[in-house]
């Protein structure tokens, strides 16, 4: 039995999310995965057992990759409760996603994968469920104004502006991008 290291093998679903931000779905390959990683050809292979395999955890892993670190967490747990401070911690989750260009071309990617592949719709669906009751959890325990309906809302209105950022980025401007999520926050989000 071949002896799984789990280093190579994040290493090997971190190429294979270059590789799909790069090819998109039809160009991931086991050869490409091996060549993006700098690895023996058949290493891919060796830590996952079909393409499907391989697409469902490059999904997990552009959520892994896309959550805040422990003192973002902590910043936001410490700021204010009002619409500013609302828009500032939208404005922050913006740059972190677009910050991680390839994660999030690599996980449209995957959403369009998913139209036709049913297992990895079923992880996808599932992940993003958990990920927005996690946000709607976190907002109400926050304080934060708003309700579950307007965290949802600028869940769909922020995707989008980061959609657009992420793929036609001279679109808006970084000072547009600012003005729109504050724009979002306080046309979504009722005032306390």
């Amino acid at each position: 039995m071949v002896r799984r290291n789990d280093q190579r093998r994040a290493a090997l679903v971190d190429a294979a999310i270059e590789v799909l931000a790069r090819e998109g779905a039809r160009g991931l390959t086991f050869r490409a995965v091996d060549a993006e990683a700098a690895v023996p050809a058949g290493t891919a292979s060796n830590y996952f057992g079909s393409r499907d395999d391989l697409l469902t955890q490059a999904g997990a892993r552009v959520y892994e990759r896309l959550q805040p670190d422990e003192a973002t967490i902590a910043r936001q747990r410490a700021a204010g409760r009002d619409r500013e401070t609302y828009a500032e911690l939208m404005r922050e989750l913006v740059s972190r996603v677009a910050a991680f260009r390839t994660g999030y071309l690599a996980l449209l990617e995957l959403r369009l994968e998913a139209t036709r592949r049913p297992e990895l719709r079923k992880v996808l669906t599932e992940r993003v469920r958990a990920d927005l009751d996690a946000n709607v959890a976190y907002h109400e325990e926050s304080g934060l104004p708003g309700d579950a309906t307007a965290v949802k809302l600028l869940i769909l209105a922020l995707n989008w502006l980061i959609v657009e950022q992420l793929t036609l980025p001279d679109v808006f401007t970084e000072a547009e991008r600012d003005q729109l999520v504050a724009a979002a926050v306080e046309r979504i989000v009722a005032a306390e």
